[in-house]
């Protein structure tokens, strides 16, 4: 928030100038208007606000003027409202604003926390129109395919349902479904439910009533409110407790829901977006998901792959993850050619967020400098089979002999040619597909007699095989689609999906 503008509507200068330390003191710069006929002086000479404060003698007089000019900008501010009797009744009638309450005097503290809030629901606006800021990273097949899907389901209100390994970048995907959308103009409001308390989750979506609980000091909006009008983005909606689950299937199913301790209805207009990490048919079949809420919120399901299974990527994304910390930090970093091979080998068990991380790091210890095999942690300097066994991948033999042997040097087409290889071409390079394949194939003639070999057989693996086997032969037979290939099965697509996961297919 480094020297973003507030704006405060306050006669008083006295007020004004306590508001105004506290701002400074949070990095903030104030901007202080006595009136309404200043602050449309002021919205007309500058869009770049973070937040409006506004006490409750000019709500009083002139609340219905301020929505109104609120309203009418490009992209309406939050609003935060100073008094010690909660929120004004102009607020109920604002329609999709963001209202805030401020207990005066203000302390400091809770004005970090509102403008933080203030600060996440702003950044659910494009700063223009037809903006793509969100639009995830990568030119791969499975990343071409989320586009398409993105693309599809970005001009409808249906519920979407964002599948995908920690680190994928569901929530990428969630903002950029809303900024393709025609609710681009309203808020784009994220909320984590595995992050709060199942006591307090209720109170987070649909506000609570002062005095409605110990501690409800004041009347406070939930999140459905603020982001009425635009996106509602339930990030691991499969930590959430089976009592929540129950009213958030109403409210998708009536679109009506009360605050807590309140009996007053109150409508919403929002479009749903959930996202997991979570195998949700597990988690139904063992009693902790509602099957119902699943089937509300799986209307458009879209599955975000993992980095490993889609490594012609990688340039594209450190590319991108480098651009984005000049523009954060100013430090920009490249790799040499044995550095983005030994990128290239890791299996990335973090995915993105992993890749993104790692890369902050480098820029900090080597600011416009090169880096190097030699400059990596040694945790990625460990070439092919180490790194792949330690997350978990099994590694075939012929692999982990030439990893040990050979240096981290990467293949020329891996730097030049990056955009036009394909996920096997990309493993063929690094020395795994081809290991992989013949391996599949020597299990799958064991799979073709009926007489047990003299040494035996590993079953699992062998079982394994016979899956791998019919899964690509449905794939293939369903042109790549995994709900046609899960059909040929007879199973779910979603279980279809675990699978893929599990054996490291792409569909």
């Amino acid at each position: 928030m480094l020297d973003a503008k507030v704006i405060v509507i306050e006669p008083s200068d006295s007020q004004a100038r306590t508001l105004e330390t506290l701002l400074r003191f949070l990095d903030l710069q104030p901007v202080h208007v006595h009136n309404l006929e200043e602050f449309r002086r002021q919205k007309a000479e500058s869009h770049d606000w973070l937040a409006l404060i506004v006490g409750k003698e000019t709500v009083a007089e002139h609340g219905r003027e301020l929505v109104a000019e609120v309203r009418a900008m490009a992209v309406p501010l939050p609003l935060i409202y100073l008094s010690a009797d909660g929120l004004p009744k102009v607020a109920e009638s604002s329609g999709d604003l963001a209202w805030f309450h401020l207990d005066f005097p203000v302390k400091q503290r809770r004005l970090s926390a509102v403008l933080d809030q203030a600060q996440s629901i702003r950044k659910g606006h494009p700063t223009q129109p037809g903006a793509h800021r969100f639009r995830p990273s990568g030119t791969s097949r499975a990343m071409r395919a989320v586009h398409r899907l993105v693309e599809q389901v970005a001009p409808h209100d249906t519920n979407v349902l964002i599948l995908g390994e920690s680190g994928t970048g569901k929530e990428m995907v969630a903002r950029h479904i809303h900024e393709l959308s025609h609710r681009a103009g309203h808020p784009f409001v994220p909320v984590n439910c595995g992050a709060i308390p199942a006591d307090l989750l209720e109170s987070e979506l649909f506000g609570h009533e002062k005095g409605a609980f110990t501690g409800a000091l004041s009347t406070r909006l939930g999140r459905f409110e603020f982001a009425e009008g635009g996106t509602l983005f339930l990030d691991e909606i499969g930590d959430m407790s089976l009592q929540m689950q129950v009213k958030l299937l109403r409210v998708l199913q009536e679109r009506t829901f009360e605050r807590v301790g309140s009996n007053r209805t109150l409508r919403c207009n929002v479009r749903i977006i959930a996202a997991t990490h979570r195998d949700l048919d597990t988690a139904i079949g063992s009693g902790r998901f509602r099957e119902d809420l699943f089937y509300r919120l799986n209307v458009f399901p879209i599955q975000m792959p993992p980095l490993r299974e889609r490594l012609e990527d990688l340039p594209v994304l450190i590319e991108h993850l480098v651009q984005r910390q000049v523009q954060i930090a100013g430090r920009r970093i490249k790799l040499d050619k044995q550095a983005m091979n030994c990128l290239a080998r890791n299996p990335w068990p973090g995915n993105v967020r992993e890749l993104s991380n790692l890369l902050e790091r480098l820029s900090v210890l080597f600011p416009e400098q090169t880096v190097t095999a030699d400059d990596l942690p040694e945790r990625y300097r460990v070439r092919g089979a180490v790194g792949w066994a330690a997350s978990g991948v099994r590694v075939p033999q012929s692999l982990a002999a030439v990893a040990a042997a050979e240096p981290c040097v990467a293949p020329a087409a891996l730097i030049e040619e990056s955009d036009a290889l394909s996920v096997s071409e990309m493993l063929e390079i690094i020395g795994v597909e081809d290991t992989l394949a013949a391996d599949s194939a020597d299990s799958a003639d064991a799979a073709t007699g009926t007489v047990l070999p003299l040494g035996g057989i590993d079953l699992k693996n062998h079982m394994s095989a016979i899956e791998i086997g019919l899964i690509r032969k449905a794939l293939h037979d369903a042109d790549g689609t995994v709900a046609g290939a899960a059909r040929l099965l007879n199973i779910r697509r979603t279980t279809l999906v675990e699978k893929l996961r599990k054996y490291r297919l792409s569909a």
